[in-house]
């Protein structure tokens, strides 16, 4: 352990290197267990004497906090965790942050977790992507400078015909910008293109990271309706310069945009000359209906910004996402990637452009698809059997909605997370409702899982708390 000591004056030094190594122990920074440096070469780094090294061990052992252990060392004592916070400081964030959730960490997995939005990790090629990333850890794959703001070459190029072949967006590898996920590129799109208190327009209910970011950056963010078509285009502020829609499988209701939307939305961007941020965030899972055509690939005038991530498709901890933007906008989202972490990992997207060049996504995707469809019908076919629910017709992604009858409510129930439709609502919700994932639980336990949540739904009780979004 490379101890930092730092002597001041010609005082007893032995009594200064015993108080830094003991602050050093109170704070956490040498844990229980480990090895300090020996007396000889501390001494030398210090320039000091080797005795004045070794009074200060001394004392240390002979105050419990050092042990040693003959032929190996002198060791951090064992004992209980120690730690010390940082001064609380009076140092505040701007406004906006007080009024915005604080970040909160992941919850623990529950015995039935129909959660929304996470992908099953025991679908991953975990075999195929270990091999494919220790070959670009190599030395000789491995350069020592930094790479193009815009990400791995190979994998823009990869990202460009796999969403070409897949989803008929046209791109080719230089309108691709490789972020660490969607919530990346939706920040990168909002830095470029957000001036303060300009309005964005987003879907009510919607994704809610997306109304908090755009938020942050000093919008007014205006919730417009969703209908069983999509966004209602009508309903868009007139000062609204940047919309952003989930039109494959709306977020979280789960219906596409109807073509007739569609076109209405691009007309009306093309009038207003506002940009249109479309995340299309699972549509790789469809089970039934052909999949309607991106807006991006129905714009003719450069507003469509497409936003992809590999969170649903692989994994979320893999933070790997995308984002294709029209030839004017990307110089400045580049700049922006830059100015904010320069690049992600390059060898995780070297990584990822052979796993799609070899086949290995489109592969994934199809088995994973067969799963996913297979837990969505047992889903349905339950809900749509208990007249106390009324489920949002969907065939992709990997969530349903299911709206609440009048007068039912759902009670927390030890062991299940499901969560609320109210959550997805920025004002009071029209109706209540449920959002059902069914990407993390695993497939045996669904029947168990959905006894459970039947069994939770109460007629004529006042609703549990809603604001978390998670009934558990």
């Amino acid at each position: 352990m490379d101890v930092h000591v730092t002597l001041s004056g010609r005082g007893d030094l032995a009594a200064q290197v015993y108080r830094q190594l003991l602050e050093a122990i109170l704070d956490g920074r040498l844990r229980p267990g480990e090895r300090l440096p020996p007396t000889r070469e501390l001494a030398r780094r210090l320039e000091i004497s080797r005795n004045t090294v070794a009074v200060a061990y001394d004392r240390l052992v002979a105050d419990g906090f050092l042990v040693g252990r003959a032929g190996a060392g002198t060791f951090v004592a064992a004992g209980p965790v120690r730690g010390r916070a940082a001064p609380r400081g009076v140092v505040q964030p701007r406004a906006v942050w007080r009024s915005l959730p604080p970040a909160q960490p992941p919850a623990a997995p529950a015995a039935y977790d129909f959660r929304v939005g996470v992908p099953d990790p025991r679908l991953f090629p975990m075999e195929a992507w270990r091999r494919l990333v220790a070959r670009e850890l190599r030395v000789s794959a491995v350069t020592g400078g930094y790479g193009d703001p815009a990400g791995h070459e190979g994998l823009r190029e990869a990202i460009a015909r796999h969403v070409g072949v897949s989803r008929s967006v046209r791109a080719g590898a230089g309108d691709v910008l490789i972020t660490s996920g969607a919530q990346q590129a939706l920040d990168l799109v909002g830095r470029v293109l957000i001036e303060p208190g300009a309005c964005v327009a987003v879907e009510e209910p919607g994704y809610p990271p997306a109304r908090l970011l755009f938020r942050s950056l000093g919008a007014r963010v205006a919730g417009v309706p969703v209908d069983d078509e999509g966004i209602d285009v009508s309903a868009l502020p007139n000062t609204a310069r940047l919309v952003y829609v989930t039109p494959s499988h709306q977020f979280p209701l789960g219906t596409p945009m109807s073509p007739a939307r569609r076109a209405a939305l691009l007309a009306w961007a093309e009038r207003r000359q506002a940009v249109i941020i479309e995340d299309d965030y699972d549509s790789e899972f469809r089970f039934g209906d052909r999949p309607l055509e991106p807006l991006q690939s129905l714009d003719r005038a450069g507003r469509v910004v497409y936003v992809g991530s590999f969170s649903k498709t692989l994994l979320p901890a893999l933070r790997l996402g995308f984002l294709v933007a029209p030839a004017s906008l990307v110089p400045a989202l580049s700049a922006a990637k830059q100015l904010t972490d320069w690049h992600g990992a390059l060898p995780t997207q070297a990584a990822l452009a052979r796993f799609i060049d070899e086949g290995l996504l489109s592969r994934h995707i199809r088995r994973a698809t067969r799963e996913y469809a297979a837990r969505h019908a047992v889903i349905t076919e339950a809900v749509t059997a208990d007249e106390r629910l009324r489920p949002v017709p969907s065939v992709a992604g990997l969530h349903l909605c299911a709206r609440l009858a009048e007068g039912v409510s759902v009670r927390p129930a030890p062991g299940l997370a499901v969560e609320s439709l109210a959550a997805y609502h920025d004002g009071p919700p029209a109706g209540s409702g449920l959002i059902i994932g069914y990407g993390a639980i695993r497939k045996e336990a669904i029947p168990a899982g959905l006894r459970l949540l039947l069994g939770s739904l109460r007629l004529g009780v006042p609703p549990a708390p809603e604001a978390s979004g998670a009934l558990a």
